[in-house]
């Protein structure tokens, strides 16, 4: 096959010196595979396959579980600490978690790229985020219908909540209004204002795919929260 660009989004030990990695890839979509050799102290590939790092792989295997065979650099693991970190490490979970097996999502693929870039500054880290999270809704055809369940307009004066079953918004408290929601609609996911609004969609929008299981990336940045309140005072 011909060298196909990735990330690492997970990896783990598996027997004495291989790993069993989930990876992000252009064409192919989530794939999972062994890496074999790579937690022997000595290996090159050890070095190279690393999370937020560009890289170029093949593979062998008609199952599920592929065999890697190439893993070469394609340039620089973006250089991410303390909020980035935890937000780079919640973006791969959640692609861990929700994508199915080799489903290609060449626009999901693009939009992480784009979220490696943007981590290390602050200002751009919520947009990044939320463009990835629309992108995989979109892929996984569980973006919301900014309609009223029958399919009405929404009522600018009125507050909606997400239902999960139609993907339409219902009238419910506290809710966001539909002023607000009338404006994500028209795709301006990052216009000032609507960071809180965007972020509550999503999460919502994305609650039905992860199921009960917390993210144990979330759990994280709470505490960090945690900490930085307790720090303050």
């Amino acid at each position: 096959m011909t060298p196909e660009p990735a990330f690492l989004l997970h990896r783990r030990p598996y027997r004495e010196t291989s790993a069993l990695v989930e990876l992000l890839t252009l064409h192919h979509g989530r794939v999972r595979a062994v890496a074999q050799g790579v937690q022997r102290p000595g290996s090159r590939s050890r070095g190279r396959l690393q999370p937020f790092a560009p890289l170029y792989l093949t593979w062998t295997g008609g199952g599920e579980l592929k065999r890697l065979r190439l893993i070469e650099s394609r340039g620089s693991a973006a250089l991410l600490a303390g909020e980035g970190l935890l937000c780079g490490l919640y973006a791969n979970e959640l692609l861990t978690r929700t994508l199915p097996v080799e489903l290609p999502v060449a626009e999901v693929f693009a939009f992480y790229t784009a979220l490696l870039e943007a981590l290390p500054r602050p200002d751009a880290r919520a947009a990044g985020l939320r463009r990835l999270e629309v992108a995989l809704l979109e892929a996984l055809d569980a973006l919301p219908r900014f309609t009223t369940p029958d399919g009405g307009e929404l009522d600018p004066q009125s507050r909606y909540v997400l239902d999960a079953a139609s993907r339409a918004f219902r009238p419910g408290k506290p809710g966001l209004d539909g002023r607000t929601l009338r404006l994500l609609a028209a795709g301006d996911w990052d216009a000032p204002g609507l960071a809180g609004p965007a972020k509550a969609v999503t999460r919502a929008a994305l609650a039905p795919l992860l199921g009960a299981r917390p993210l144990r990336s979330r759990e994280l940045m709470a505490q960090l929260a945690q900490r930085r309140r307790a720090g303050s005072h």
